[in-house]
């Protein structure tokens, strides 16, 4: 149980919009968020609404974007036509919007609140929904991505003394901005679960990257094949994120909730369920205890099946993080469902599951070379365990 837990929101938030027909639509966040109050996810005492949310200044963009990529997104916020390839704006992925400088501010500042939160210690854990932009390079929009608010966060807190932050992200899309970010810096350590970049944007995120040379071993990627299950995918994570805590031992986690791993999401190629996705981020609420003090920032992301998916799966990220997690037979709310068909013209799932049971398999009950899962997972172990002082080898092999 969390004795406080803070949840930022923000009906501003929904400014950051690339317009009709873009996957990435606030109305995403808005039916999660919708879903959890309908739940009585915000209801305890130990659970606050942390608003307003301001945008961040220039100096916390500054903290991990080029002046001239800002300067280029103020230009494109009040210009439609604006179009720049080089710095990724007025793309098809990006496409520039009114006041979207300020509107990217505004995601940024959400995350920067849940981050000051946390070391504040007003709160042991923050979520922010709206947040998880994580392809947003130093000098360039990537993947519906405008500023990193995830670098910002990180950025910060090591500005206040914070020395060793971990940053875990199970997105179905690797993490390649916040990577790049702090490829060089001993005190963040990224690791990414993703879609191997043999089938998927951004086509990075290879096992082999590892980490710049005064970071050797603190940028993990575990690329899990196309078609992997909750069986794998569980594993996998499993089998890599809680040594690597362990020997890491960081202060503060930052996590990335990005639910485009699931079935039914149309921009990628996995087989997560809801329940997997539920089960990952049970595990990433008692590493974050076990490992960082209870000190945990979560973060939205990816999540292209606005109705079946999205609001169900962060229902439970907040739910787990509140200290109240939602049984997984639980009926939706039947008001939700009306809002869902009012405003979407859709019907909303029944229950607060897929109707799957997965169990992660430890990687210690014996190791397949023939698995493709398991030799992702060997790929990664073998090159950054031993930076760590960890053996990469289980313990039994098939």
């Amino acid at each position: 149980m969390s004795d406080r837990v803070g949840v930022v929101w923000d009906d501003r938030l929904s400014e950051y919009d690339f317009g009709p027909g873009h996957p990435l639509a606030p109305v995403r966040v808005q039916l999660a968020m919708r879903l959890a109050a309908e739940l009585g996810l915000f209801s305890p005492a130990s659970v606050s609404i942390l608003t307003p949310v301001e945008p961040v200044d220039d100096a916390d963009i500054l903290r991990v974007h080029e002046a001239g990529y800002v300067e280029a997104v103020r230009q494109a916020s009040h210009d439609p036509h604006f179009y720049d390839a080089a710095r990724g704006l007025g793309t098809d992925d990006d496409p520039v919007f009114p006041e979207m400088h300020r509107a990217s501010c505004r995601v940024a500042g959400a995350s920067l609140m849940a981050a000051k939160a946390v070391h504040a210690g007003e709160v042991e854990h923050a979520v922010n929904l709206a947040g998880g932009l994580h392809h947003a390079l130093p000098g360039a929009a990537e993947g519906f991505c405008v500023y990193n608010d995830i670098g910002v966060a990180i950025a910060w807190l090591l500005d206040q003394g914070v020395e060793r932050i971990a940053y875990i992200d199970v997105d179905v899309h690797h993490g390649d901005g916040v990577q790049a970010m702090f490829w060089n810096d001993p005190r963040v350590m990224t690791i990414s679960i993703h879609e191997s970049p043999t089938s998927l944007f951004p086509g990075t995120g290879w096992p082999s990257e590892t980490g710049g040379p005064s970071a050797p071993g603190t940028a993990v990627n575990i690329a899990v094949p196309a078609g992997t299950n909750d069986q794998g995918w569980l594993r996998a994570l499993h089998a890599v994120v809680p040594d690597l805590l362990g020997a890491f031992q960081p202060q503060v986690l930052v996590t990335q909730h990005g639910v485009d791993t699931h079935f039914e999401d149309p921009l990628a190629h996995l087989l997560i369920s809801l329940d997997g996705q539920r089960m990952a981020f049970e595990a990433i609420h008692r590493w974050a205890h076990r490992y960082a003090g209870g000190r945990w920032v979560a973060l939205g992301g990816g999540g292209y099946e606005w109705v079946n998916v999205v609001p169900r799966a962060w229902a439970h990220l907040i739910a787990i993080a509140t200290g109240h997690p939602i049984a997984p037979e639980t009926l939706l709310p039947e008001a939700f469902h009306e809002f869902v068909l009012e405003a979407l013209g859709r019907q909303a799932p029944g229950r607060m599951t897929d109707g799957r049971q997965p169990w992660p398999r430890p990687f210690d009950q014996g190791f397949d070379p023939d698995d493709p899962i398991d030799r992702a997972v060997m790929q990664t172990r073998e090159v950054v365990f031993p930076v760590h002082g960890l053996t990469a080898e289980p313990s039994l092999w098939f």
